[in-house]
């Protein structure tokens, strides 16, 4: 059985490499080619929680689970809050065939599935991003939002000034543009076109009223029922559209809590992103629509990324 570590999914797992896996993978879930359980989360206690998230990519095509815990309290220690492994099953025979560092992959995958996500909803011309969070997520989204757009800007923002401020220096060396920290939320985003929320918060963090016509957001934090980034106003006057329907009706938090208000119902999610990426569903309709995506992760990105990694022995 291969171990595919760390070291090997960052050199390997290329954002030019990875996006056009995700946008397939995306494609081929909404067109009912793959197969999915909704992931299973055990709470341990102190904000600690157990991921399981099962699928298969198709007819004679690997298979397999991603096995995740999640230790929020592990960032003051200077570990990943998202720790473990994605083991991949081989079609032909049924047997583990490989297993790979789940805290990459994840790290990679899920700024993958917001660019492809940017690729196709945000408008042509948007160039400023702005990042609500400064941790390993906010990196690969700044990192991989690059591929998508040229960007002219990124704007930063987070509960700490000092680690806002030393995001900021490190990728504006890193990207060769201007990067800066805001003071608030609603300062990050006031000229932003593209808007990627990454963050823990427990309540909102971006209002609705914050965001300015035309701009895309890109909905990451939170990926189970329960803590929102965004309040309600957002999800109300956006063209909402999510990774799985399935999952954001169950686990999507900031959806939920908008229905639960008895402010939208089911109708107001428009549509998957993989069927807009087919084109079977329209996604922005007009510049000064407001779009959003809802991502929660979903294990067919994983299964497609090291699916892709171990077909190279």
């Amino acid at each position: 059985m291969r171990i595919i570590d760390g070291a090997e999914v960052r050199r390997k797992l290329t954002y030019e490499r990875c996006i056009p896996l995700v946008r397939e993978a995306m494609i081929a879930f909404s067109a009912g080619r793959t197969q999915q359980l909704l992931r299973s989360i055990l709470q341990l206690g102190e904000g600690r929680m157990f991921g399981v998230m099962p699928g298969g990519l198709g007819p004679d095509q690997p298979f397999g689970a991603k096995l995740l815990g999640v230790y929020p309290d592990s960032l003051s220690t200077g570990r990943p809050s998202h720790q473990g492994v994605v083991v991949l099953f081989d079609p032909a025979t049924g047997a583990p065939a490989c297993v790979a560092d789940a805290t990459e992959v994840t790290a990679i995958r899920t700024a993958a599935a917001s660019a492809v996500a940017t690729d196709v909803l945000a408008r042509a011309d948007a160039h400023r991003l702005a990042l609500l969070g400064y941790g390993e997520q906010a990196v690969t989204h700044a990192r991989a939002m690059t591929r998508v757009r040229t960007l002219s800007s990124i704007t930063v923002w987070g509960r700490s000034p000092e680690r806002a401020a030393a995001f900021a220096a490190r990728m504006s060396a890193e990207l060769g543009l201007p990067v800066v920290a805001a003071p608030s939320a609603e300062a990050a985003v006031a000229e932003a076109d593209i808007v990627c929320t990454l963050t823990a918060s427990a309540e909102p963090i971006l209002e609705g009223r914050s965001v300015r016509p035309g701009t895309h957001v890109n909905l990451v934090g939170s990926s189970f029922a329960g803590p929102v980034e965004a309040d309600n106003d957002l999800v109300v006057h956006s063209r909402f559209i999510a990774d799985s329907r399935e999952g954001v009706l169950a686990q999507g938090a900031e959806f939920l809590r908008a229905k639960a208000a008895g402010l939208i119902d089911d109708s107001h999610l428009v549509a998957e992103i993989g069927e807009v990426l087919a084109g079977t569903v329209e996604g922005r309709q007009s510049p000064e629509q407001v779009t959003v995506y809802k991502s929660l992760g979903h294990i067919v990105q994983d299964l497609a990324a090291v699916a892709a990694l171990w077909r190279e022995e």
